[in-house]
């Protein structure tokens, strides 16, 4: 039998080269810029590979999808990306294939300095020294993190949460000590580190609370601030190691897995998203916090959310800040917790998405305080900053007891503090009412 299979699997392969043969190259390759797509070959990388060999495109490298069977392809420019794509689905083996759709993080408008941000008091956090600041803002004594933590005495220990983001600085004093192995996707190698996006390095007995970006305001001298600020390509810069820090205040022993697939200018690709969401799990994340949103529908998205589901990973991502009654992915896909945006006085932030399904729940997104690259502090406004939130809240009842399945994350993270807003789905993210329902 497995010889009759092996011989029609060469058959398959050889009828496949012949029809691609035949059928040439359509979209013929020429100068300098290249269309990426994300391709699904059922016959794998040599089916791939014959199928590129003909129609003119080269395979890049595969996309870590347990069947093997996924794929960056990249064409040479061509008068019509559209064609090409056709074409390519219509080849034997192809499953599907999709524009590789650049993806941003996610920007909102930066308010005034908060007068927390300035609070230095040292204080002992779980293991390191913080600004008092840090854990006493509006947004963390909000939710109850505090009175949770101390309540049932969870920490997220034992329970690692995948920040799909621009990367972590992996010299930060407060996460150094709890971060895992992550890869940097921008760069093809390990570590998941921000850092090698800047030189700038901060003079903090000469730094003050300045605006380095549309939505973040951070404890930064003026050199660097000049740095960050003279281009485009840093309008991120900081990104993730902000969103890493929000869910350590809230889950202050769980692991933090830092896996880079934007740049510092906030954008990324599909391809690398998911790399990152297959690189997660095959890992061990049982959490994936993804604070950028796709406007457009990817299947291949969809497919990665379902594996991550499959294997018990809680998926929790930003609504965006388009001010709108509108799905962005991978918010609105089935099984994510797409988590909207509150003021610290409970109102629906102005720049956040809104309307349920799919919203979940919000959480806190207006100065949200968190830890910034070199040591140094920054408060963030955006869904950005309200996903993670509910990420390390997510890894607290995870971490709680063996009550606590993952099937119990959703409906317990349902029982929030109400708040007017029937937009805002179950209402304002409470950690102790959360956790609680895992007892």
């Amino acid at each position: 039998m497995n010889d009759m299979r092996s011989k029609w699997g060469y058959r398959r392969l050889a009828l496949m080269a012949c029809l691609l043969l035949l059928l040439s190259p359509l979209c013929a390759p020429s100068a300098h810029a290249q269309t990426r797509l994300v391709v699904r070959d059922s016959l794998g990388l040599s089916g791939i590979n014959l199928t590129c060999l003909a129609l003119g495109c080269n395979v890049s490298y595969g996309l870590g999808d347990p069947q093997g069977q996924l794929f960056l392809v990249t064409f040479p420019s061509i008068l019509n990306p559209v064609t090409c794509l056709l074409n390519l689905r219509l080849q034997l083996g192809i499953v599907d294939a999709e524009i590789d759709q650049t993806v941003k993080t996610l920007d909102a408008y930066a308010g005034p300095a908060p007068s927390y941000l300035t609070d230095e008091t040292p204080t002992s956090y779980y293991g390191a020294t913080v600004w008092h600041g840090y854990v006493a803002q509006p947004a963390n004594t909000l939710i109850r993190t505090s009175y949770t933590q101390s309540t049932f005495h969870v920490t997220g220990s034992g329970v690692t949460v995948a920040v799909i983001d621009t990367g972590v600085d992996p010299t930060n004093p407060v996460l150094q000590n709890l971060l895992v192995s992550g890869y940097d996707f921008t760069r093809n190698m390990n570590g998941g580190s921000e850092d090698s996006d800047v030189s700038a390095s901060p003079n903090l007995s000469d730094a003050q609370t300045v605006q380095v970006n549309q939505r973040t305001v951070a404890v930064l001298d003026q050199r660097t601030v000049a740095v960050l600020d003279g281009s485009s390509q840093y309008s991120a810069f900081g990104h993730g190691t902000m969103t890493a820090g929000i869910v350590h205040l809230v889950a202050p022993q769980a692991k933090i897995m830092p896996l880079k697939a934007f740049n510092a200018n906030g954008a990324g690709y599909d391809s690398d998203v998911l790399r990152a969401i297959y690189y997660a799990v095959k890992n061990g994340a049982k959490v994936l916090s993804m604070s950028f949103d796709y406007t457009t529908y990817s299947p291949e998205l969809a497919n990665a959310i379902k594996y991550a589901n499959s294997n018990n990973v809680i998926s929790v991502a930003s609504a965006g800040n388009d001010g709108e009654n509108i799905m962005v992915y991978p918010g609105g896909l089935p099984s994510v917790i797409d988590v909207a945006s509150t003021s610290n006085s409970d109102i629906q932030s102005v720049f956040t998405n809104y309307g349920a399904p799919p919203v979940w729940l919000a959480a806190p997104g207006e100065g949200v305080m968190t830890t910034y690259p070199w040591g140094t502090w920054a408060a963030g406004w955006g869904t950005s900053f309200s996903a993670p939130l509910v990420s390390g809240t997510a890894a607290l009842m995870l971490g709680t007891n063996g009550n606590c399945t993952v099937a119990k994350v959703a409906p317990g993270l349902a029982q929030a503090d109400s708040i007017s807003d029937p937009q805002l789905g179950h209402g304002r993210l409470d950690t102790y009412l959360a956790v609680k329902y895992c007892h």
